[in-house]
C-alpha cells in the first residue's frame, strides 16, 4: 500500500494543490517557502500517531494566507492509497472506514480525509440563505469564530477537492452567496470511527530537517538513541535488570556510607537546630544517591560517541563535524524506522526532511541510493541538485510560489516513456537546477554560460540569480528534450530558449575566383544556415501555442551578434592576447573594428575556433565592463523569463547606472543627486516607474538602460 495523491485546499500556503506519488522513492522540491515543510504537515496530521490528537484541531493561522475571509471556508487534506494488499485486517479496516466499495471485490484504493469545517449550526445558517444574498451572507460569516469549527476525519469520500467547482458546489460560492442545501454532502464520504485510525495502523517515521542535532541528542524527548534504547528496554527481561539494579542498590548505598557524606548529613542537621529550634527543624533529613533503578531511566545516562574518519579518538556528538553530526542522527533515525517497520504494520512510510544539510556531496548521493526499503515509500524534500540528480524524476513533485500561493507540479505529466527517459538522462546535477528555478534561460554552449551572466550583471548591478532566473547550459541544441517540462499540465514555470540561427555572414554563392579556403568555409557557413533555419523551423513549431516557452534566436552565433550589437572594442581588447605576429595583429583588429559583418564574423569565429569557445568565453569576460551593450535578443530572453521587476530592483538598477555615469563622466554630481532623489521617492511609492523613466530618460539620453528595461513593468 502506498500514498498515491496528496490533495491540500485552503491550507497554509496552498490554496489547491494536488501531489501524485508512486510506490518507493519520491522528492519532493522547491525554493524556500514553496511550503515543503507544511506539506509534511499535512501528511503527518493523517498518519502520524507520534503528534497529539490537539494538532488536528485547526487554527486560523492554518487557514490559507490567500484567502480574503477564511470564515465560512474549509481545509480539506485528503490522502489516496493505492495497491492496498488483500489481508483480511488490512481489507477490514478500509473496507468499514475508508475503502472505495465496487461490489464484492477487495478494495484496491481508498480515501482518508482531514476536514475542518463549519460545525453543523453554522452549516445550516448558511444553507438557508438565499442565492446571492450578499449582506445576509457577510452577517453570518462575521459571527463565525474559530471555535465554530470542527475537525472529521473522513473515508470513501468520491469528491475531488482540488477542483474548484466541486468545492464551491460543496463547500459554497461565497463570492455570489450561492451555497447548497445539502450540509453533509454524500461525496466528502463517511466519518471514520477513532478505533478505525489509519494511523494507528501503518509504520510512519518522520525525520525532521537536520537544524541543531546537538540540541536534539541533548533533549530526552527528542534523543534518537534514547528513543532506540527505550524500544528496546521493553523487551528486557527482568532476569537480565535484577543483577544490574542490584549493584545499581549496593552503588547508592556506598555512596551514602562515605565518612565525608554523614558528617555533611549531621553538620546540616546541627546548623538547622541551631538556626531554627527543634521545634521548627525537619523531623529527619538524609542524603541518599539517587541513580535510577528503572531500565529505561538509566538508559537516559548513555551517551554516543563516535570517531570520525581515521582518527582513534571517539569523542562526544557535540564534538563531531556538522556534517558527521548530522549523518549519525539520520542514521539513528532510519534505525527508529526498522525497529518500527518490523511490528507487520499494514503499511510503510518514511518522510525525511532536506536530508543534505551539512552533508558532503558524495554522501549524499549515496545516501539517496541506498536508503530504499522494498515495502517501505519513501518522501523526500530537498534542496540539493545532488540527490535530485538521481532522484526518478516520473517521481518527483516540483514546488511553486504564485503569488501568495504555493503550486505543485509533476514533471513528466503526459509524458510516454520513451520521452521521461530521455528527460532523465540530460538531468545531471547542472541542469537538475531547472527544477528548483523560478524561471529558466536554457542556453547551448559554454559561451552563453559564461558570458550573459557577466554581461548582465557588469549592466545592471544584479546577478541573474538576484532577479530570479538560473541558466542552464543544455551543451546542444536538443532543447526539447529538457524544455517539454514546462507545460501547463507539467511545471507552469517560464522558461526562456536562447540558441543561434547560424545564418551565413556572408553571400555563400560559389564564385570562379574562390581560393579553396574561401570555398570550404562558403560551404560551411550554406551547412550551418540550412540546419539553422531547419532547427528555427522546428523550434517554433514546439513552443506553439506553449504560453510558459519562448525561443530567441541570435541572427548568427552568439560570437558575431556580439559584435553587431556594439562591442567590437571589447573583442578587440583580446587581439595582442591570442596573436604574436605583427601582421596578423594588424590585419585582425581592422577586421574586426570594420563594421562589415563578412570580416568581424570570420575573425571573431577564427579567434574563437582557435582558443577554443570555452577558454575564449573566460578571456572575453575579463574585458566586459558597464558600457558592454547586451544584444536584444539576450534581453528579450532575459526578460520573457523575467517579465517583471520589483521596486527594489528598479531602484537598485537605476542606482547603479547613475553611480557609473559619474565614475565615467557623463554626468555631474548634481544631476547624480536630483537622480538619486527621483529614484528614492519612487521606490518610496511617491513617483510612478514611468515618470522615473522619463527623468532617467532626460538626464542620460544615451545610456543603454533605457533600452535594456523599456518593456519591463
Amino acid at each position: 500500500m502506498h500514498i498515491a495523491k496528496l490533495t491540500l485546499v485552503n491550507y497554509r500556503n496552498f490554496a489547491s494543490a494536488a501531489l501524485t506519488f508512486t510506490k518507493g522513492v519520491n522528492t519532493i522540491i522547491g525554493e524556500n517557502g514553496s511550503g515543503k515543510t507544511n506539506l509534511f504537515r499535512a501528511i503527518r496530521l493523517l498518519l502520524d500517531d507520534s503528534m497529539s490528537r490537539s494538532a488536528s484541531r485547526l487554527e486560523e493561522s492554518d487557514f490559507h494566507r490567500g484567502l480574503d475571509n477564511w470564515r465560512g471556508h474549509w481545509i480539506i487534506i485528503s490522502l489516496e492509497f493505492d495497491e492496498i494488499g488483500p489481508d483480511e485486517a488490512i481489507q477490514a479496516l478500509f473496507l468499514h472506514g475508508t475503502g472505495v466499495v465496487a461490489g464484492a471485490a477487495p478494495i484496491g484504493q481508498a480515501t482518508y480525509n482531514l476536514i475542518f469545517r463549519p460545525k453543523k449550526d453554522v452549516r445550516l445558517k448558511l444553507a438557508q440563505l438565499a442565492d446571492r444574498d450578499i449582506a445576509g451572507l457577510a452577517a453570518v460569516r462575521e459571527s463565525i469564530e474559530i471555535s465554530d469549527y470542527e475537525t472529521v476525519i473522513t473515508g470513501r469520500s468520491t469528491a475531488d477537492f482540488g477542483n474548484l467547482a466541486t468545492y464551491t458546489e460543496i463547500v459554497g460560492d461565497f463570492e455570489n452567496c450561492i451555497i447548497s442545501d445539502e450540509t453533509d454532502d454524500p461525496r466528502i464520504g463517511a466519518r471514520v470511527s477513532p478505533l478505525l485510525s489509519v494511523a494507528s495502523e501503518v509504520s510512519f517515521t518522520y525525520i525532521q530537517a537536520l537544524r541543531d542535532v546537538v540540541a536534539e541528542f541533548h533533549s530526552n524527548r527528542t534523543n534518537p538513541l534514547l528513543t532506540l534504547l527505550k524500544s528496546k528496554s521493553g523487551a528486557i527481561s527482568a532476569t537480565d535488570m535484577d543483577p544490574i539494579v542490584a549493584r545499581v542498590r549496593e552503588l547508592n548505598e556506598s555512596i551514602v556510607a562515605l565518612n565525608d557524606v554523614q558528617v555533611v548529613r549531621s553538620d546540616i542537621r546541627s546548623t538547622i537546630k541551631a538556626a531554627a529550634g527543634e521545634t521548627y527543624s525537619p523531623s529527619s533529613l538524609s542524603i541518599r544517591s539517587d541513580l535510577p533503578e528503572e531500565a529505561d531511566k538509566l538508559f537516559q545516562s548513555l551517551k554516543l560517541f563516535v570517531g570520525e574518519s581515521d582518527e582513534n579518538y571517539e569523542g562526544a556528538i557535540h564534538e563531531l563535524s556538522l556534517g558527521g553530526a548530522n549523518l549519525i542522527f539520520l542514521t539513528l533515525k532510519l534505525l527508529e524506522f526498522q525497529y518500527q517497520r518490523a511490528h507487520q504494520s499494514i503499511a510503510n512510510f518514511l518522510v525525511i526532511e532536506e536530508p543534505e544539510a551539512h552533508i558532503h556531496t558524495h554522501i549524499q548521493k549515496t545516501l539517496f541510493d541506498r536508503i530504499a526499503y522494498a515495502d517501505t515509500q519513501i518522501i523526500y524534500s530537498t534542496h540539493s541538485t545532488q540527490i535530485s540528480e538521481v532522484s526518478k524524476v516520473s517521481s518527483v513533485n516540483v514546488l511553486g510560489r504564485c503569488g501568495a500561493a504555493c503550486e505543485a507540479y509533476q514533471p513528466t505529466t503526459g509524458l510516454d516513456p520513451t520521452a521521461i527517459d530521455t528527460v532523465q538522462r540530460y538531468l545531471d546535477a547542472v541542469r537538475t537546477n531547472l527544477l528548483f528555478a523560478k524561471s529558466v534561460i536554457l542556453v547551448e554552449g559554454d559561451a552563453e554560460e559564461i558570458l550573459i551572466p557577466l554581461m548582465f550583471k557588469q549592466v545592471t548591478g544584479l546577478s541573474l540569480d538576484e532577479v530570479g532566473v538560473s541558466l542552464i547550459n543544455i551543451r546542444s541544441t536538443g532543447f526539447q528534450n529538457v524544455a517539454v517540462l514546462f507545460h501547463q499540465s507539467r511545471i507552469r514555470k517560464r522558461c526562456a530558449i536562447l540558441t543561434d540561427r547560424d545564418a551565413a555572414i556572408i553571400d555563400t554563392t560559389p564564385l570562379p575566383r574562390d581560393s579553396d579556403a574561401d570555398v570550404r568555409f562558403k560551404r560551411k557557413c550554406y551547412g550551418s544556415d540550412v540546419k539553422g533555419l531547419a532547427r528555427k523551423l522546428a523550434l517554433d513549431l514546439f513552443v506553439q501555442g506553449n504560453p510558459w516557452l519562448s525561443p530567441h534566436y541570435a541572427d548568427h552565433t552568439f560570437e558575431v551578434d556580439f559584435i553587431a550589437a556594439g562591442n567590437a572594442s571589447k573583442v578587440r581588447a583580446l587581439v595582442p592576447t591570442i596573436y604574436v605576429d605583427p601582421a596578423t595583429l594588424v590585419a585582425a583588429d581592422a577586421e574586426l573594428a570594420s563594421g562589415d559583418k563578412a570580416q568581424f564574423g570570420r575573425r571573431v569565429l577564427t579567434m574563437a575556433a582557435n582558443q577554443g569557445k570555452g577558454w575564449f568565453a573566460i578571456l572575453l569576460g575579463r574585458c566586459l565592463d558597464s558600457d558592454t551593450v547586451i544584444p536584444l535578443y539576450i534581453r528579450d530572453a532575459i526578460f520573457f523569463a523575467k517579465p517583471t521587476l520589483s521596486k527594489e530592483l528598479f531602484s537598485n538598477i537605476y542606482r547603479y547606472r547613475v553611480s557609473k555615469a559619474v565614475q565615467s563622466g557623463v554626468l555631474a554630481a548634481a544631476g547624480a543627486e536630483a537622480l538619486h532623489e527621483w529614484i528614492a521617492q519612487y521606490h518610496s511609492g511617491a513617483l510612478p516607474l514611468a515618470d522615473l523613466k522619463t527623468m532617467l530618460l532626460a538626464m542620460l539620453p544615451n545610456d543603454q538602460i533605457h533600452r535594456l528595461l523599456a518593456n519591463v513593468d
